[in-house]
C-alpha cells in the first residue's frame, strides 16, 4: 500500500530522482517538499518530459526548471469528495495534495481514481508480423501471443490500456490470426471491447490504419512487440496540450563511439575527443494521432509510421515526440525475449 512518503521528493531531488519517485509510484507525480516538509509545488511526469526535450541532464536539479514560484493547485486535508472533483476539473490537473495546517502533504487526491469514465481513445495493436528474427519461439505462435512472466504479451498490453481508461480496442492480424482470437474473443473478460482487422497482405505500421473503422477520436497506434508501462493518459495530455495532429514516443538513446574522435578541417587536427558518448531520440513504436490523419494512409498499399510521419512534415502539419520515462522494451530478438522475462517492469529509474 502506497503512502504519502512515497511520492514526497526534496529540493535537492534530481531529474532522475522524481523519475525514479514517480516510476515507483505510478502515480504520475511527485510532491516537492523543502526541509521542514512544508510543500512547495508538485512536479508531474509531463513536466521531466518537457525538461528533458528543453535538454535537461538527469542529473539537473529539480528545483532548476521547477522553481517554488510555479505554484501549484492544492486544498486542505478533509475536502469533500465532490469538491476536489470541482477543483481539478476547473483547474484542469489530475492531482491535487492535500494539505494539514502546517502546509505538509497528507494525500493525494486523483482524478483517475475519482472519474471512472473511459478515455475518448480508440487503441490499434499491429499484430499482424511474422517474427521472422525470434525464431524458432515464433514458428506456431505469433509474436504479440509469446509469454512473458506467464501471459501473453499482448494481455499485458491490453491490461494496461484497460488500466488506462482505453476499452476500445481493434487488433490487426496476418500471421496466425485465430491463435489471437481464439484467446481473446471479444476482449469482455479483460474490460474491453475488441475487434479485429485481418490484413490479406501485410500493410506495415500504417497502412492497415485504412481498415479499421472510421471514428471522431484520436488513435492510439502500438507495435504489438513492446513491453512497456508507459503513461498513457499522460500521452494523451501532452497530444492535447501541443495540439498535434500526430504525436510519436520516443526514447532517449545513448552510445558511445569505442574510438577516439578526430576534428579535422583539410589535414589539420582541430580537436579530438576520446570515445565521446552521443545522445539521441529513437522511434518507441507508439504513436498517437488525430482522425483526420487517416485519409493521408493509401489504401491497400504498405505504408508504414515514417512514410505517414514524412507526408505530414511535407504538408505542414504538426508532429510532436513524447518522451517515455517509463520501462520499454522492443522485443525483437531472442535476447530481448530473455531479457523480458527477466525485467517484467522492474523500475528503470531505480538506483
Amino acid at each position: 500500500m502506497l503512502t504519502i512518503k512515497s511520492l514526497i521528493i526534496h529540493s535537492s531531488a534530481t531529474i532522475r530522482d522524481a523519475m525514479a519517485c514517480i516510476e515507483l509510484s505510478a502515480k504520475g507525480v511527485a510532491l516537492l517538499v523543502d526541509d521542514e516538509g512544508r510543500f512547495l509545488t508538485t512536479v508531474t511526469d509531463g513536466d521531466l518530459r518537457r525538461a528533458i526535450l528543453s535538454g535537461h541532464r538527469l542529473e539537473t536539479p529539480i528545483m532548476e526548471f521547477r522553481p517554488p514560484t510555479q505554484k501549484s493547485v492544492t486544498a486542505p486535508v478533509g475536502t469533500s469528495r465532490s469538491q476536489q472533483i470541482k477543483i481539478m476539473m476547473d483547474a484542469g490537473i489530475r492531482h491535487l495534495p492535500l494539505l494539514d495546517s502546517t502546509s505538509a502533504p497528507v494525500e493525494l487526491a486523483m482524478s483517475d481514481e475519482l472519474l471512472t469514465e473511459s478515455e475518448p481513445v480508440q487503441a490499434v495493436i499491429m499484430a499482424g508480423g511474422f517474427g521472422k528474427r525470434l525464431r524458432p519461439l515464433t514458428d506456431n505462435v505469433p509474436k504479440p501471443m509469446l509469454s512473458v512472466g506467464g501471459k501473453p504479451l499482448m494481455e499485458r498490453t491490453i491490461e494496461s490500456l484497460q488500466q488506462a481508461g482505453i476499452r476500445r480496442i481493434n487488433v490487426t492480424t496476418h500471421y496466425m490470426p485465430e491463435k489471437i482470437t481464439g484467446y481473446f474473443g471479444n476482449g469482455n473478460q479483460l474490460g474491453v471491447e475488441l475487434s479485429y482487422v485481418s490484413e490479406d497482405m501485410p500493410l506495415g505500421t500504417a497502412g492497415a490504419l485504412r481498415l479499421v473503422n472510421e471514428v471522431d477520436d484520436p488513435i492510439l497506434v502500438m507495435n504489438g512487440d513492446i513491453l512497456t508501462n508507459i503513461d498513457y493518459r499522460s500521452m494523451l495530455d501532452f497530444h492535447r496540450e501541443n495540439s498535434a495532429d500526430l504525436t510519436v514516443a520516443v526514447r532517449q538513446y545513448d552510445y558511445q563511439v569505442p574510438y577516439g574522435v578526430i576534428e579535422a578541417e583539410d589535414s589539420v587536427v582541430k580537436s579530438l575527443r576520446e570515445k565521446p558518448k552521443y545522445q539521441s531520440l529513437v522511434n518507441a513504436g507508439i504513436y498517437l494521432l488525430e482522425p483526420t490523419v487517416r485519409r493521408h494512409i493509401p489504401l491497400d498499399t504498405r505504408y508504414d509510421m515514417t512514410d505517414l510521419i514524412d507526408t505530414l512534415l511535407s504538408e505542414d502539419l504538426k508532429v510532436v515526440c513524447f518522451p517515455v520515462m517509463e520501462y520499454w522494451l522492443d522485443i525483437g530478438q531472442p535476447e530481448d525475449f530473455a531479457k523480458a522475462q527477466e525485467d517484467v517492469y522492474k523500475p528503470r529509474w531505480a538506483a
